[in-house]
């Protein structure tokens, strides 16, 4: 190797050492940036500003975390106003690895995905709008509203139309053996309106309307067994 190429070489890896110092110095100058320091200022000024929010719009009773504003849960007994139906799934505890229904699961957001010519969601609409008759004393010809027999795309909507629940105030009525003009007052009291006015339809928040239900009964009569806090499964 001439005196000329060593040179060539030696030069080379004078610049590439000269440019490691700045690489490296940049590299963890924007990982501190964006990954430590733009997250810590905006999590910051979230709580500052909007804490409710900002930590999940968390419902507590009792000092005891019972779910979120902004995730559904899902009801079956008859003494509380059920949510709309859910498509998500979760691990089969069989451990076969495959899936298996679970409604409102929080970890698993998603819709069926099914189109509207599915031959399996038309059926499984067909037997929620069975079943959401039979349940309610309605006649066969009855029309339901839309949410009350399909799933939303995520899964986990916290809301019902108000035409669901005043549909169910009857039955939750009769369950708890409450005037049905009670049940009626607390769905109106519940009713949340247009984002703005303008966005979205008045709808229900499914989990503070039972909550306040359990509330009116605990300065009366509670329903025969479990509440809103115990009644589903808090994900």
């Amino acid at each position: 190797m001439n005196t000329s190429t060593t040179a060539h070489h030696e030069s080379s890896a004078d610049l590439l050492r000269g440019l490691l110092g700045p690489c490296l110095r940049g590299a963890a100058f924007v990982a501190l940036t964006t990954g430590v320091a733009y997250p810590l200022a905006t999590t910051g000024v979230a709580q500052l500003l909007l804490p409710q929010t900002a930590s999940g719009s968390l419902i507590r009773q009792d000092e005891r975390v019972v779910g979120s504003r902004l995730i559904g849960q899902h009801f079956t007994a008859t003494h509380y106003f059920h949510s709309r139906p859910s498509a998500t799934t979760g691990a089969n505890p069989d451990g076969s690895g495959s899936s298996v229904s679970q409604p409102y699961n929080a970890g698993a957001s998603l819709g069926s995905n099914q189109g509207p010519t599915n031959a399996a969601l038309i059926e499984a609409v067909r037997q929620r709008t069975q079943d959401y008759r039979a349940s309610h004393g309605l006649p066969a010809d009855a029309m339901l509203p839309a949410d009350a027999v399909t799933a939303s795309a995520s899964g986990l909507d916290p809301h019902i139309s108000v035409a669901n629940a005043r549909m169910q105030a009857r039955r939750v009525a009769q369950a708890r053996q409450l005037p049905l003009e009670k049940a009626q007052a607390l769905i109106e009291q519940h009713i949340e309106g247009r984002l703005l006015g303008l966005l979205g339809e008045p709808r229900v928040n499914v989990l503070l309307l039972n909550l306040a239900l359990d509330e009116q009964a605990s300065k009366s009569t509670r329903p025969a067994s479990g509440n809103a806090a115990g009644d589903h499964h808090v994900r």
